[in-house]
């Protein structure tokens, strides 16, 4: 019986240690891949005030961009936090 804990204990040690060998690596492949995206700058060629009944979509649509291109031009913004002479970019890039 107590051959069979040993055995038990050993396994698990096994596994724990693969398991945290998975986590971390995949740990580190989500670090390189933020630093990475910490280098981009957003280079914004056209800004726009926001004005009365605007929101991020309403703006977006206005300009013929996508919200997502538009967020991502406008990455610090909260769209639930937009407020009238606020200034967005309407156009621009990412660089590295």
């Amino acid at each position: 019986m107590a051959k069979n804990a040993s055995m038990f204990v050993k396994m698990a040690t096994i596994l724990s240690l693969f398991v945290m060998f998975v986590v971390l690596a995949e740990s580190r492949s989500t670090l390189v891949d933020g630093l990475q995206k910490a280098k981009s700058v957003i280079v914004c060629s056209q800004v726009t005030g926001v004005e009365v009944g605007d929101d991020c979509t309403t703006i977006s649509q206005s300009f013929k961009m996508s919200l997502g291109a538009f967020l991502a031009i406008n990455p610090n913004i909260n769209c639930e936090k937009i407020f009238v002479g606020q200034w967005v970019c309407v156009d621009g890039s990412a660089t590295n």
